[in-house]
């Protein structure tokens, strides 16, 4: 198993002992690294190798949207999390524009969080069920393509519609291989292509882009 370096950027200490203690001892988990503000995140991410980003959205200075930013433009391929008591409508969808791969209520339970970055970290995108409201509200409000047989408008074939249809439900490529009783590498080369054929840079745009269009 690849262990995976996370980077848990919180200005409220007592909250991140609690994080940072959550995850330890974990098996997937590699490094752990912690810091107080978007400042001192960016000068960690830039000097180690982080492979996911917790990210708190109501910090001092820099907040956490900025930092997704620019943390995503340098490195596409890191995860960001976002965990924040916030669920205004605004910074859910900036969050997701900045380009975070999740989005989660800090009340979510402890063990469940560490589901879910191991799930980001492999790959899947993950919308707390408290705000997925907003993520559909939003997509449903754009104005779509004709429905009918849009799979066939971008090109997809039936297993990677398939694939992209388990993708919107936020599951990883290993649960995706698991599911459809394929490799890992195979699940990897059709989501390679399924990105190439929509235009877009990675899992959560492929998964807003399909359902904004209604492609599954």
């Amino acid at each position: 198993m690849t262990k995976k370096n996370i980077l848990i950027v919180e200005d409220h200490e007592l909250t991140r002992f609690g994080l940072k203690t959550a995850f330890e001892g974990v098996d997937f988990v590699g490094e752990l690294y912690e810091a107080e503000s978007a400042e001192k995140a960016l000068e960690i991410f830039n000097e180690h190798n982080i492979d996911v980003v917790i990210m708190d959205l109501g910090l001092p200075a820099m907040n956490g949207i900025d930092a997704t930013k620019r943390i995503r433009s340098s490195n596409k391929d890191v995860k960001v999390i976002i965990l924040t008591s916030h669920n205004d409508e605004k910074e859910v969808l900036n969050s997701l524009r900045a380009g975070a791969n999740a989005y989660c209520s800090k009340e979510i339970n402890p063990q469940r969080l560490i589901q879910v970055v191991q799930s980001v970290a492999d790959g899947a995108a993950w919308f707390d069920p408290s705000i997925a409201h907003i993520v559909l509200k939003a997509t449903a409000n754009s104005p779509v393509i004709d429905s009918e047989n849009n799979s066939k408008a971008y090109d997809l074939t039936s297993r990677e519609t398939q694939i992209l249809k388990l993708m919107t439900e936020g599951y990883s490529n290993m649960e995706i291989a698991q599911i459809l009783v394929i490799s890992i590498n195979t699940t990897k080369a059709h989501v390679a292509n399924i990105l190439q054929k929509l235009e877009v840079d990675d899992r959560l745009q492929a998964a807003l882009k399909a359902l904004k269009y209604k492609i599954v």
